[in-house]
């Protein structure tokens, strides 16, 4: 949301879901961009255990520690615990969205997000995570 963006430097808490962050080619970029205009940035979802395998394969610093709260009462909790004026949800499904309106979230789609911060959704291919990445990079040579 570089330029585009209204928000101040730390006027913000950003958090992405599983789902969003792997829509993102570069969710490393990403984080990179938002930091410069977010208080706290991270991932926040339901599988604790495929957010660690995120932050650790693109070595992202995740502001957001989910001891294994679900999703809901995670975002319930950082309502009532940042002072920022605004936080905002970056999801990729209805269900994300869901989640987010039921507190103080503003909810963002990633294909929206990606467009007005100028960040690259991934291809197709790669829609599945590692796996589809996997696959595609195998094809591409064989192929």
């Amino acid at each position: 949301m570089n330029d585009n963006s209204d928000a101040e430097a730390g006027e913000l808490t950003l958090a992405f879901s599983v789902s969003a962050i792997e829509r993102l080619d570069s969710p490393g970029a990403v984080f990179a961009d938002a930091r410069a205009w977010s208080e706290s940035i991270g991932i926040i979802d339901d599988d604790a255990e495929r957010i660690t395998q995120i932050v650790a394969e693109h070595d992202l610093q995740d502001d957001f520690d989910m001891h294994d709260r679900d999703r809901w009462f995670a975002l319930e909790e950082l309502c009532e615990t940042t002072t920022t004026p605004r936080h905002v949800y970056v999801g990729a499904s209805d269900d994300d969205m869901r989640v987010a309106t039921m507190f103080c979230w503003e909810y963002v789609r990633v294909s929206e997000a990606a467009e007005q911060a100028g960040w690259t959704l991934s291809s197709p291919d790669s829609e599945r995570g590692v796996i589809g990445r996997l696959l595609a990079r195998i094809t591409s040579i064989v192929g």
